[in-house]
Parts: structure tokens; C-alpha cells; sequence
């Protein structure tokens, strides 16, 4: 049986850890708030974009013939990932999920005779990938907790030098994509080649109006291809800090719930072991008297 002194410094442990957690909890919600704002306007600018790009290739389907970044590459040889994680942990299984999903695909395109090169963003998810592909890694990069549309910029500039320097050949992110506080979904996104998606609002009004490019259709569209680009792995990003607020919020909340269902159990150990010591004592103190 625990002594009275372990019980009170066992609470007042776990009386502390409920207060970071409940802490960590509200943080995490006030982050949530400000990334759901962000999100909301990103996607639809990135499907607007991506809309824009797609029905010009419907209407002018000789464009991506010359254009690897969209027509792909015959026998792809290399394939590289992005993964991309969060550098602190306690939002439960945000990063470990992501990290499944990265493997499993990696370990398909590997079965399938390509080779795999990796850019890992955040810290959590280096220290998991590099147990099995540390030699695939080309980059790491700190995970973009408030993430700025000049990330993007960066990140979709050098895989567009890197696919045009022959370092790779398809391009897939693995992040988590954001349903609400309490569900993320892992997924992943093929960016290069760029996908053909089925036709939208946006691409039925270019394919049924009579546009005009200016300079030229190729000068719009070779602008459009980095900018899509960019917009498509911002909107990753922000998808992906929003998914971490809301796992970490989850994660908080479940384990404030825990420390108050613990400190009532030890309250009552606690009552239960003073009440016997209480007991035992009037015991000796009675068997004293009748004794004399």
C-alpha cells in the first residue's frame, strides 16, 4: 500500500500535468482558429488556379506535349517524396500516420523497379524515414508552422530545377489534409507530372468562351505551370498546420481528461488509506486501554 506522503506527491504530479495540457490544449485551439481562416481562402484560389490551368490544356491540348512538367516522362526511373511532418510531437498520431502512408508508397514505387529520393519537412518525420531511407534523403527542412506563400515559392522553384536537372521524374507530397478539429485525413498528391483533373466550372466557361491570350497561349501558360505549382504546395502546407493544430487540440483535450479521472482515483486511494491508518491507529489506542 502507497503511504500518504507518495499519494499527495503523485496528485500534485499529475495535478501539474493536467494544468500543461489544459495549457498546450487552449494554445493549440487559438493556432487551429487562425489556420481554419487561412485555409478557407487558399483553397479556393487553388482550385480556381489549378481550374484556370486544366481547361486551357482541355481547349489547347497540343500545349503539354512539350512541356515534361505536364506530359511526364517516359519510364519514369526516379521518383521522389515529400513528407511532410511537424518538428514537436503530442498531437498523437499525426506524424506516425503520415510516416506509414509515406513508407508504403515508397516501398511500392521501390517493388516497382524506381529508385526514391526523399525531402522530409520536419523534424518528427526525419527521425522516423531516416531508419529506413536515410540514404534517399536529398533535403530536410523545419516544419513551416505558420507556413508564408514564399515557402512555397522556394520549395516549387528548386523541384522545378531539380526535375529539369534530371534528379527525378514524378514528384509525390504526403501530408495530412484537414476535415475538421477532431478528424485529418492522410493523403497524398502526385505534383509533377501535373495531374489531369476532371473538368470544373472554371475550365467549362474557358472551353465554351472565346478567349483571347496575350502575349500567347504558351507564355500563359508557361507563367501558370510555377505559379499552380506554388499554390498547390501552399495550400499543402497550410493544410497540413492546420491538421497538427487540431490533432495536438484532440490529443491535449483526451489527455486533460485522463489526469482529472486519475487525480479522482487517487483522491480516493488517498481517503481510502487515510482512513485506514486512522483506523488501525483508534485499534491500538483501544487494545491499550482494555490492556491496562
Amino acid at each position: 500500500m502507497s503511504s500518504l506522503k507518495e499519494l499527495r506527491s503523485r496528485r500534485k504530479s499529475v495535478q501539474s500535468t493536467k494544468k500543461i495540457t489544459a495549457a498546450m490544449k487552449l494554445i493549440a485551439a487559438a493556432k487551429l482558429r487562425y489556420a481554419q481562416s487561412r485555409i478557407q481562402s487558399s483553397r479556393h484560389y487553388a482550385e480556381a488556379l489549378a481550374g484556370m490551368m486544366q481547361g486551357l490544356l482541355q481547349a489547347k491540348e497540343f500545349l503539354s506535349a512539350s512541356r515534361p512538367l505536364l506530359s511526364g516522362r517516359e519510364n519514369p526511373v526516379t521518383h521522389l517524396y515529400i513528407i511532410a511532418t511537424s518538428d514537436r510531437g503530442l498531437c498523437g498520431g499525426f506524424n506516425s500516420s503520415i510516416v506509414r502512408r509515406a513508407l508504403k508508397l515508397m516501398n511500392d514505387s521501390k517493388n516497382r523497379g524506381q529508385k526514391i529520393k526523399v525531402i522530409v519537412i520536419g523534424r518528427r518525420g526525419y527521425d522516423q524515414i531516416k531508419r529506413s531511407y536515410e540514404s534517399s534523403i536529398v533535403e530536410r527542412h523545419p516544419a513551416y508552422g505558420k507556413p508564408l506563400y514564399r515557402d512555397a515559392t522556394t520549395i516549387s522553384a528548386n523541384l522545378i530545377k531539380m526535375f529539369n536537372d534530371l534528379v527525378f521524374d514524378e514528384c509525390t507530397i504526403v501530408y495530412n489534409q484537414f476535415i475538421s478539429a477532431l478528424s485529418q485525413k492522410v493523403t497524398h498528391k502526385q505534383l509533377i507530372p501535373i495531374v489531369r483533373s476532371p473538368l470544373t466550372n472554371v475550365q467549362d466557361i474557358m472551353l465554351s468562351a472565346a478567349l483571347e491570350f496575350e502575349p500567347s497561349e504558351e507564355d500563359v501558360l508557361d507563367a501558370l505551370i510555377p505559379k499552380n505549382l506554388s499554390v498547390q504546395i501552399f495550400n499543402v502546407l497550410l493544410e497540413n498546420a492546420a491538421s497538427e493544430q487540431g490533432a495536438r487540440m484532440t490529443a491535449m483535450d483526451s489527455a486533460t481528461r485522463n489526469a482529472e479521472d486519475m487525480i479522482k482515483n487517487l483522491d480516493l486511494t488517498y481517503n481510502r488509506t487515510r482512513q485506514s491508518y486512522i483506523t488501525k491507529e483508534l485499534i491500538e489506542i483501544i487494545s491499550g486501554a482494555e490492556a491496562l
